[in-house]
């Protein structure tokens, strides 16, 4: 059974979310909050499996709540999934930054509401290719073009594990980036969790902020 709690400010939203998902067999709502203070408050008394993480909240807003929960160690196995009205919304980059493992419209059908917090609860990161793309592009374009090789994250990494890095920033999933550079399904796993390991990133959501933020996947690229 998946714990979940429903941080959200808006009260008609959180009540409508808390009743689809209380009645998934899988999925058990274990509470509901108002405003990303509370939101941390609650996980560290629930210990929820997921949080279900508005971004635009009164108190502190859904990434600072974000930051807060993913840096607690008593919170370590707490996944957080944000809710966000707007897919070109540049917080959401803010948000996956802070440790988020991915980002969800709200408009999303039950059906894919449903999927999401599975997803995310089983470990895997909940990243759209083209939306992703398109909100991390817009968070980075304006600065500088960084160079991998001076980052400190990606400067220690091979070729093979730059490649794969730049495809999981590009949005391909392990079954793609085998494709795409002929390997096995299970060689690209390993390739994953090097890179997870090299550079003590949360999870493949963090892989790709690192993607972008290191220059090896470009604004439009």
């Amino acid at each position: 059974m998946i714990r979940l709690l429903v941080a959200d400010d808006q009260d008609l939203i959180r009540a409508g979310l808390r009743a689809l998902l209380a009645r998934t067999e899988d999925i058990e709502v274990v509470g509901d909050v108002p405003d990303g203070l509370a939101a941390v408050e609650q996980a560290r008394v629930l210990v929820p499996d997921v949080v279900l993480m508005d971004i635009r909240m009164p108190g502190i807003d859904g990434i600072e709540a974000t930051r807060r929960i993913v840096a607690d160690p008593a919170l370590g196995a707490v996944r957080v999934l944000v809710l966000t009205t707007f897919d070109t919304d540049a917080h959401v980059f803010d948000a996956l930054r802070a440790g988020a493992a991915g980002f969800l419209m709200k408009d999303a059908r039950p059906e894919e509401l449903r999927a999401a917090v599975r997803t995310v609860a089983d470990g895997g990161a909940l990243l759209a290719p083209a939306v992703t793309r398109r909100v991390v592009a817009a968070a980075v374009a304006g600065g500088s073009t960084p160079d991998p090789d001076d980052h400190p994250a990606s400067s220690t990494l091979t070729e093979r594990e730059r490649e794969v890095l730049t495809l999981i920033g590009k949005g391909l999933d392990n079954a793609h980036i085998a494709d795409r550079l002929v390997i096995s399904p299970a060689t690209a796993r390993t390739y994953v969790s090097r890179l997870l390991a090299k550079t003590h990133a949360r999870d493949r959501a963090q892989l790709v902020v690192l993607a972008y933020e290191s220059g090896l996947v470009r604004p439009g690229g």
